[in-house]
């Protein structure tokens, strides 16, 4: 499993009362595997992508990422997993405007130290692999949306990560677009990076292996809670 939640829960303090957003959350997730969570707003989509991000930890419960447990990690080294092992996608592309479709993709690779010349054979490659050979020199007000959904996409895999997380990423786009980026997290998959989707859409959660719900901050599959118990009890099935 490249990804395990057991029993996680998350408060945050507002005023002098804790409000609990996560509620003993339990996933496993094999690696290339594709995953669907749905839910309305307030539900505890993002507290539960800040864990699965790294950018949070659990209150209680255990995250492991690749067998190593989350929550005993110090800042630096959860900045360090961020930066190699886990792609952002977001749904409004988080371009910088001043900054061509290459320079953007390269620029996580500057974090690493990774040399220039590297960095835009690297981001090159990723941006062909986007059908984007041919608009590599434009700058994100020349490319379309799902254009640069593409872009943000090639710039999240050119550091390869075993994990993508993609919030709401056909969320700005025409249907056609919309398409297009999930026959690219498709592929993504066969290819063997994992893919943890956020999506308000049916028909978009419907592309993925698994579809998780979420409902006061308690993730549902198939409609029953998840526990330790319920998910070994479906793998035997």
């Amino acid at each position: 499993m490249i990804v395990q939640l057991e029993n996680v829960c998350k408060d945050y303090t507002q005023g002098r009362e804790p409000v609990h957003v996560l509620h003993d959350v339990c996933m496993s997730v094999e690696q290339g595997e594709y995953i669907a969570i749905m839910g309305p707003s307030g539900s505890g989509k993002t507290p539960l992508m800040n864990v699965l991000g790294c950018l949070d930890v659990p209150t209680s419960g255990t995250y492991c990422l690749e067998g190593q447990d989350i929550g005993a990690l110090s800042d630096d080294a959860l900045a360090d997993i961020r930066n190699q092992s886990i792609g952002f996608v977001f749904q409004n592309f988080h371009l910088l405007p001043k900054m061509t479709a290459l320079d953007n993709v390269a620029l996580p690779l500057l974090y690493r130290g990774v040399s220039l010349k590297d960095r835009r054979a690297r981001a090159e490659a990723a941006l062909k692999l986007m059908g984007l050979g041919e608009r590599m020199d434009f700058y994100p007000n020349q490319l379309s949306g799902g254009q640069q959904q593409r872009v943000a996409i090639a710039r999240a895999i050119v550091g390869s990560p075993k994990l993508l997380l993609a919030d709401e990423p056909t969320g700005a786009l025409d249907t056609a677009s919309g398409e297009q980026i999930m026959d690219i997290f498709r592929r993504l998959s066969q290819r063997g990076i994992t893919i943890i989707m956020i999506t308000h859409e049916p028909g978009i959660a419907r592309r993925a292996d698994k579809i998780y719900h979420i409902l006061d901050g308690r993730l549902h599959t198939n409609g029953i809670a998840t526990t330790p118990e319920k998910e070994t009890a479906d793998e035997e099935e």
